[in-house]
């Protein structure tokens, strides 16, 4: 059986050197008023951490308009069936195994009445989908979409996001942004220096992702540790942050151009020297936007 982890990995890779970035959502009309994210036309269940990711470029690759997947079964059991010639989309899921459980000299735990304690061991599997798109007969709910605003205008749920985190964001007219974490503050543009509503947003979210890094809240390696521009660790900071603010302008509706393009490199590195890094990165990145979320302000943002 091949490596899985290798499996999705090398998918993200493909994407990446076809200028494909993984964690922009593609759809640009408006998003699904129930979920932001991809989820399953039969049951509503939204995916998560990796398989966003992966459906993501999946639509994207192949220019699917819909963000709603399911099985080969599910379609069948729907009444309808996934249209001949159709190639599935790998995504994956973790199922358990009990095992005995042993300590660092691998000798057997046992309980009080000498029988060998279990322990569960997650593994990753492949779970196989389809886009509603590849299937005929299917019926499904149509998606409520959200309209997209129109101009520049201050975006309710990403400005009331960014003041309950209670983050210091400091507006400077100069061509950076970014966060100190030795003083613990963001910088920004001013407002008036973007050229969208979206790009401002993405830019702020990308940033606070790396504030949520700091000692005092997530701690956070890539923050709280000397990471040199160009390093593999740098790297990989800027990859959590362009995937956590990718799931945090899914959540708040806004359709943001993300910093991607001088990183695609870096990231290509990253992932292929670590086939995990992905698996990592997205887990990095859905702790700080959940974390953020539930934040409550202690002080207003400057």
């Amino acid at each position: 059986m091949s490596d899985i982890y290798q499996e999705v990995t090398h998918k993200i890779v493909e994407a990446l050197q076809q200028k494909v970035v993984p964690w922009i959502k593609p759809w640009h009309p408006g998003r699904p008023a129930s979920s932001p994210f991809p989820s399953n036309a039969v049951t509503g269940r939204a995916y998560r951490g990796v398989n966003i990711l992966l459906l993501w470029t999946e639509a994207r690759l192949q220019g699917y308009s819909q963000d709603r997947w399911l099985t080969y079964l599910q379609a069948k059991e729907a009444g309808g069936h996934v249209r001949k010639g159709e190639s599935s989309t790998l995504t994956v899921f973790y199922s358990y195994k009990e095992r005995e459980a042993r300590d660092q000299s691998g000798n057997i735990i046992r309980d009080a009445e000498g029988l060998p304690k279990l322990e569960r061991i997650p593994v990753l599997r492949r779970n196989f989908l389809f886009n509603i798109e590849q299937t005929e007969g299917v019926e499904a709910a149509p998606e409520e979409i959200a309209a997209p605003g129109e101009g520049f205008s201050p975006h309710a749920e990403a400005e009331d996001l960014m003041r309950r985190s209670g983050a210091c964001i400091i507006h400077r007219s100069e061509n950076k942004a970014f966060y100190s974490p030795a003083q613990d503050y963001i910088q920004l543009p001013c407002v008036q220096q973007f050229s969208s509503t979206g790009g401002y947003y993405a830019t702020a979210l990308h940033e606070l992702i790396h504030w949520s890094g700091h000692a005092r809240r997530l701690n956070r390696a890539g923050i709280v540790l000397p990471t040199p521009f160009g390093s593999q660790e740098y790297a990989f900071e800027e990859l959590i942050a362009e995937v956590g603010a990718a799931y945090l302008c899914a959540l708040t509706g806004i359709q943001g151009e993300l910093r991607h393009e001088g990183y695609i490199e870096s990231w290509l590195q990253v992932l292929q020297s670590n086939k995990q890094a992905i698996f990592r990165a997205s887990a990095y990145a859905r702790d700080a936007s959940e974390y953020l979320l539930t934040l409550k302000a202690d002080r207003l943002t400057a």
